[in-house]
């Protein structure tokens, strides 16, 4: 919006020229959800906590977050609040652009369902019933189907020279994945539905500790706002030897929006936590990272990037199957005493372990960067 408002006054105003920079309009981006996020954010939790939507203890949690249970939730508020007015401000919307409208339609998306699970878990419990939010067949029904529609609007309509039904691979120059034969593009779209639900739900996973999912999504998102920004520039993605994905570069904006609304929230996430972003930003969150990696055909990037959160979703795979195993092997007693973990999502594992809930989350951090790490080396090492 601003670059439309503000360009025609350039030749009067040079120092107006800061706004064609992506870079400018990134940070500018980035600074005004961080903003935003102090302005809103005091105010979202005042209404939340007079309309006593509190967070309920998870079942399976170690018993240390008892004391959580009075806890304002449905915080992703704040959250999409903080991310999607400077990306509608600082991003810059052509008809030949539609990267940032895409991204935007599966984050509002994935976050009214979220928001739908949050408001049914508070009317549940204000009627006494088992609070069980969102039933989780019609959760993933929601998830699947904005997955289904992102990836026949991919396939049938490609944002770049590329092919529709395409990806690319990490280490490699210039190298397509594409089906074997034009009858098999429509495996596209099933992939496409893969990647945003198992990216919407691993971020839901780990979010069970004061600022880890927000902290960790905060790196991710930067991480693919620099791989969007070399691979919208015809002149960086040349050197580096990945594909030029023309307009692609106005992914930054967004990426650097929610990041800067992530690190706001996170002043009001940390431990001890004055409110949890729920389902609402967990899920919007999860959105945005798988549908920033579709559109970049960077899904296996996924991988390095949100490492940590593939971390926490395999656990809980692992923690299930291994259960379930020994339980028809060797009973259900020595299945429940026997556990691969102590307890699932593993950040839970190195709590009962006798690590704080701060040192588990900076530690995490820490590996969320490192994952950040690996997947720029990938920009050489090609």
């Amino acid at each position: 919006m601003l670059y439309w408002l503000l360009s025609p006054l350039i030749d009067d105003f040079p120092t107006l020229r800061l706004i064609t920079y992506l870079s400018f309009r990134g940070a500018g981006a980035a600074v005004t959800a961080v903003l935003l996020s102090f302005l809103v954010g005091p105010g979202i939790i005042r209404r939340l906590r007079a309309m006593r939507v509190q967070q309920g203890v998870r079942h399976g949690t170690p018993d240390s977050h008892r004391g959580k249970a009075g806890t304002p939730t449905m915080g992703g508020l704040i959250l999409l609040a903080a991310g999607i007015v400077p990306t509608l401000l600082w991003a810059r919307f052509d008809l030949d652009n539609e990267y940032v409208v895409v991204v935007l339609a599966v984050t509002i998306w994935m976050g009214g369902i979220g928001f739908l699970d949050d408001y049914l878990k508070l009317r549940q419990k204000r009627e006494g019933r088992e609070h069980v939010g969102l039933i989780e067949r019609y959760k993933l029904a929601g998830q699947v189907s904005i997955g289904v529609l992102v990836g026949l609007y991919l396939w049938l309509s490609p944002l770049s020279p590329l092919p529709g039904a395409s990806t690319t691979v990490p280490f490699f120059k210039y190298v397509l994945v594409v089906p074997a034969s034009a009858a098999l593009a429509w495996l596209y779209v099933p992939w496409v539905t893969f990647i945003l639900t198992a990216s919407t739900n691993a971020v839901n996973l780990t979010d069970g500790l004061d600022g880890l999912a927000s902290g960790l999504s905060a790196i991710a998102l930067v991480t693919f706002g620099l791989f969007a920004y070399v691979m919208g520039r015809v002149d960086a993605s040349a050197y580096l030897q990945l594909f030029y994905l023309p307009n692609a570069g106005e992914l930054a904006i967004f990426c650097l929006a929610f990041a800067g609304a992530c690190t706001g929230f996170l002043w009001f996430n940390t431990h001890p936590a004055q409110v949890f972003m729920g389902d609402t930003g967990a899920l919007a969150l999860g959105g945005a990272i798988g549908a920033i990696a579709v559109l970049l055909k960077s899904e296996f990037l996924l991988l390095f990037i949100g490492g940590v959160f593939a971390a926490e979703t395999v656990s809980v795979i692992l923690q299930r199957a291994v259960f379930k195993y020994r339980k028809l092997r060797y009973g259900v007693e020595y299945a429940r005493t026997n556990r691969l973990f102590l307890r699932a999502p593993i950040h839970h594992h190195f709590e009962l372990r006798g690590w704080t809930e701060t040192q588990v989350v900076v530690r995490f951090w820490i590996l969320g960067i490192l994952c950040a790490f690996v997947a720029f080396t990938t920009l050489k090492l090609r």
